[in-house]
């Protein structure tokens, strides 16, 4: 089965994701950029299982059918496919990658003719054509590679403040998780002051026996060497690396809410900028109201994955979007998460204000207030899934004594309460998950809503 969830097809190889299916979503995708007159296309991919030659199969499946199709030299990350399609001329792009997806997972993602993830409605009609996708054989075309890297860091550096992160003199380490980020930073930061430490950076495609996810359990290891060398920051990125995970100095994870917090504050109270309106997912902090609502930007909110961001940033000027995922865009650069560009922002940040990553945090609590954040999945059988649906028909009027003040059904359920509480539950487009997310004044509370809903779907 071949089925588009959030930020494009994944499934487990050798299942589904097979050189058959992968063949009728590339004639698919070919058939929309045909339709639409657009032929140059970029193909990148990681380093997962297979992901080489599953790319080199898109390329002639792309060749076959007529199109300018070009591969990437080497492993990049997704992002470097989406700066290829803005900046390199490509009317389009693939990346062949399952992001932070377990092993032995791959996938296909489009990029689309703006440098962002592919809109709705382009899924839409790549969905549409897949129902009479051929399984086309392609011919032998050999392929003469693009160096993408390159002209991506040149770009990159000339975006940066360079001269700040010249005059700092920071120990950062990079914990790549074996993906396609691996050497990124060091590249990027050469010529400047700051010592970048790798971790984890040479390719191994069951990264580590666990999924590529820079959540906090995936991290220990990080954290023990930022403690271990006295290091101001840890920066993680996913298998594809285009989300950023950070670890403080003291050697504590900062959630991904913060950090979306973090960056936001950098761009507004250290860049100046506030032309623009703010997008955040629907999983995504309430302090981002609250600095929103302060500095009088404009905020939109929209279901998770950054296609729908990019759906905000196509019709409005938009400074910043992200997910509470790990996904950030600063749009000026590219309209697309990035974790490179990303963790720079946060190097720029503790350059800038001299202050530990954890002051910084505390005086943004200071200016904005405090919130308390908890996130977990839940695996669930599909049929267990259909509970979200009757929750959705019935939401309760109150948890635990507190009034039920919103309700919001477009991306699973989320419930908003009158102390200032919320609760989402949804379904995982990839796996057999529900995932869910609370954030409270208290973290008694926001642990009180995430039993609730384990407890709903124990039943």
């Amino acid at each position: 089965m071949i089925k588009f969830g959030t930020d494009g097809w994944r499934a487990i190889i050798g299942k589904d994701f097979t050189f058959s299916n992968l063949r009728k979503v590339a004639f698919a995708h070919s058939q929309v950029l045909l339709k639409e007159g657009k032929k140059r296309v970029i193909i990148g991919y990681d380093n997962r299982f297979m992901s080489e030659h599953f790319a080199l199969e898109v390329f002639k499946v792309m060749k076959t059918l007529g199109l300018d199709a070009h591969l990437t030299n080497k492993p990049c990350t997704t992002p470097m496919v989406s700066f290829a399609v803005k900046y390199m001329g490509f009317d389009n792009g693939v990346m062949i990658t399952a992001s932070h997806n377990p092993p032995e997972y791959n996938g296909y993602k489009i990029k689309d003719s703006f440098g962002g993830s592919a809109t709705s409605d382009f899924i839409s009609r790549v969905e549409s054509e897949l129902s009479n996708a051929s399984e086309i054989q392609p011919k032998d075309f050999e392929p003469e590679p693009i160096n993408v890297w390159g002209e991506y860091v040149r770009v990159v550096k000339s975006k940066i403040n360079f001269e700040l992160l010249s005059q700092s003199e920071l120990l950062a380490i990079h914990d790549a998780m074996y993906g396609s980020s691996a050497g990124l930073f060091s590249t990027v930061l050469s010529g400047t002051k700051i010592q970048v430490i790798p971790l984890r950076s040479f390719r191994d495609p069951l990264f580590g026996n666990h999924a590529p996810e820079p959540i906090e359990k995936h991290l220990r290891i990080l954290s023990e060497k930022v403690r271990a060398l006295n290091a101001q920051v840890g920066i993680a990125n996913d298998g594809d690396g285009d989300r950023l995970s950070l670890i403080d100095e003291n050697g504590n994870f900062v959630n991904s809410q913060l950090v979306y917090v973090l960056i936001l504050y950098y761009l507004i109270k250290v860049k100046g900028l506030k032309d623009g309106a703010v997008v955040k997912t629907v999983s995504t902090t309430a302090l981002v109201d609250r600095i929103c609502k302060e500095e009088n930007i404009t905020l939109y909110e929209v279901p998770v994955g950054f296609k729908n961001v990019n759906d905000v940033v196509l019709r409005e000027k938009v400074l910043f979007g992200g997910e509470e995922s790990g996904g950030y865009g600063i749009i000026d650069f590219l309209p697309e998460r990035d974790g490179l560009f990303s963790g720079i922002s946060i190097l720029e940040l503790i350059s800038y204000a001299q202050e530990p990553l954890s002051k910084i945090i505390e005086n943004i609590y200071k200016l904005y207030g405090k919130v308390f954040y908890k996130r977990q999945d839940l695996k669930v059988s599909e049929p267990k899934k259909e509970l979200l649906k009757s929750l959705r028909e019935n939401p309760p009027e109150e948890i635990g004594g507190i009034k039920t003040l919103n309700v919001r059904t477009d991306d699973g359920l989320k419930l908003s309460f009158e102390d200032g509480s919320w609760l989402l539950m949804r379904a995982s487009g990839t796996e057999p998950l529900i995932r869910l997310y609370s954030e409270a004044p208290s973290p008694e509370r926001a642990e009180s809503l995430i039993n609730w809903a384990f407890e709903s779907f124990s039943t």
